[in-house]
This record gives structure tokens, C-alpha cells and sequence, in this order.
């Protein structure tokens, strides 16, 4: 009487699975990466010795040596900028607005920004504050 075992093992090993793994580790990595890197705006910020720490701002406005007018890193116009501050800081008593502006411009455009966020304080007794920002002196 011959004794055979029901369960056979098998030596061979699938590599479609691992495939599989690979591929889906390779669109990971190929989405994240494109989020890691932002649209970043090219700004030479004016260097100062001060040093004003903040808590994260909740607005960035920048101004490239273009003149041209980012909100929270989104081109708009001097119109548009206005309006979405409004819409931002609605609702918000003090909120702390970072201008990021490149050191080439006229200040007259950094003044535009500030006079925005007065006309807005000033219109519903709010107190956001604009801040300044600079890259450290060598």
C-alpha cells in the first residue's frame, strides 16, 4: 500500500506579482515627485539683519521683477489681487500676510499691497499685519 500525499508543493515562483508591485511603486513615486516640486516664483528677496519669526503665514503675495502679482503662488492682477485677499481674509480678526517681492521692483508696487490690506482693515475693523520678507545678510 502506496502512501501519496494530497498536497503537492510547487518550486516554481510567478513574477507577475512582482511586476505588478514594481509598477505600481513607479507611479507612486512618479506622482509625488511632481507634487514635491511647486511652481515656484523666482524672487531675489532684499536682504536684511532683522529677523521677525512668524507662525505660517495663511497668505503669500508675491511680486516677481516682472510686476507681476501672485496670490498664495496663482498670477493675478491688481483688480483680482484685491478681491482675493477680500475672499481670503473673510472671516479671519488678524491674519499675517507675507509679501514676498523681489528686491528690483518699485516700491511702489509693495505700497499697493500694503494699501490693499489697509483698505481692507480699515473697511471691517480687522488687524491683519503685512510682513516683509527678506533673505538673511551674508
Amino acid at each position: 500500500m502506496a502512501i501519496q500525499t494530497r498536497n503537492k508543493r510547487k518550486t516554481d515562483f510567478s513574477m507577475a506579482s512582482m511586476s505588478d508591485v514594481v509598477f505600481l511603486l513607479l507611479i507612486f513615486f512618479m506622482l509625488t515627485s511632481t507634487l514635491v516640486a511647486p511652481n515656484a516664483i523666482k524672487l531675489l528677496l532684499p536682504s536684511s539683519n532683522s529677523r521677525t519669526i512668524e507662525a505660517p503665514p495663511k497668505i503669500i503675495v508675491s511680486i516677481n521683477r516682472d510686476l507681476d502679482y501672485f496670490l498664495q503662488g496663482i498670477q493675478v492682477d491688481e483688480a483680482r489681487l484685491e478681491s482675493g485677499l477680500y475672499e481670503k481674509l473673510q472671516g479671519h480678526e488678524s491674519v499675517s500676510i507675507r509679501l514676498e517681492a523681489d528686491k528690483t521692483i518699485p516700491v511702489q508696487y509693495v505700497v499697493n499691497v500694503i494699501d490693499i490690506v489697509n483698505d481692507i482693515n480699515s473697511r471691517f475693523n480687522t488687524k491683519h499685519k503685512v510682513i516683509m520678507a527678506t533673505s538673511p545678510k551674508k
